[in-house]
């Protein structure tokens, strides 16, 4: 990522056309998340609002995925008794009046990829309103030690270390490899692009591509509580997704963040777009 890259907080003007792509998708895939959410009503199941999100993106150009739509409701926003990666797909959980849901998607469109993840609420639900407040110092807190060009590892644990403080466990200890992201990238477009346990096998190959290079000089491009994330940030774009759990409830963010080598460091890192459903709610919260 060029170290020329400036953070551009509204609207596309003077965003490097690489950036523009990945903005744009992002930008559709929240769009998604919030119609989506929009429609949601009692007895619609997890596999319902997956479905939902297939269709609307999938009527707006989206061909390829880097995995396909998630929906949790209930205490599945929290990952309660997840134990195996199967538990992670949709389900036929119906959702209900003050019930929290999770909608996570990660579409490619025109060969530029996002991964999202947007949590709201079927109503009321005072424990999940603080969740994801107390999300926001999340976001200050990872751009912050990413700018200060601490290890992956060490970010990590102050994240948890936080989560822990605010009274919270650590949910994204329960995905895979424990990561709190991992990095995106350009996947070439292909008439027919197949899936594999719900993950496009082109975006698959450009995470084992990384990892491969990544093993050779040091890096990894997940970014987990272990030793191989125990290197600085390295320059591209990463999906974060700080994921909170109390209980029964789960809330997250997932949004691009962009890591470049530039000396300068507002430039160095900065979240790809700040004109997004949660950082929006936070500024609205503060105006009241």
């Amino acid at each position: 990522m060029a170290s020329a890259v400036s953070p551009v907080k509204n609207g596309l003007d003077g965003l490097p056309a690489e950036l523009r792509g990945f903005r744009t998708v992002q930008t559709l895939a929240y769009e998604c998340a919030e119609a989506v959410a929009a429609q949601l009503k009692p007895g619609v199941t997890e596999r319902e609002a997956a479905r939902m999100q297939r269709e609307w993106l999938r009527e707006r150009g989206v061909r390829d995925w880097f995995h396909l739509p998630f929906a949790w409701f209930g205490d599945r926003t929290a990952f309660v008794g997840f134990r195996v990666p199967l538990q992670f797909f949709p389900t036929n959980r119906r959702l209900e009046a003050g019930m929290p849901f999770i909608l996570d998607m990660a579409p490619v469109y025109k060969g530029y990829t996002a991964d999202i993840g947007y949590s709201g609420c079927l109503g009321l639900n005072p424990v999940h309103n603080k969740l994801l407040a107390d999300l926001e110092v999340h976001r200050e807190l990872i751009l912050r030690e990413v700018r200060e060009r601490r290890p992956l590892r060490e970010i990590y644990e102050d994240v948890e270390r936080l989560m822990i403080r605010q009274g919270y466990a650590n949910r994204h200890r329960a995905y895979p490899f424990g990561v709190i992201a991992h990095k995106i990238d350009r996947v070439k477009e292909r008439r027919w692009s197949p899936h594999v346990f719900g993950f496009g096998t082109q975006s698959l190959k450009g995470l084992a591509s990384d990892a491969l290079h990544g093993h050779r000089d040091g890096w990894s491009p997940l970014w987990s509580p272990y030793t191989f994330s125990d290197h600085p940030p390295q320059p591209g774009l990463w999906a974060v997704e700080p994921h909170l759990g109390f209980r029964g409830t789960g809330a997250k963010f997932e949004e691009i963040l962009v890591v470049t080598d530039s000396k300068d460091p507002e430039q160095s890192a900065f979240w790809l777009d700040d004109d997004l459903p949660h950082v929006r709610r936070w500024a609205e919260e503060k105006s009241a």
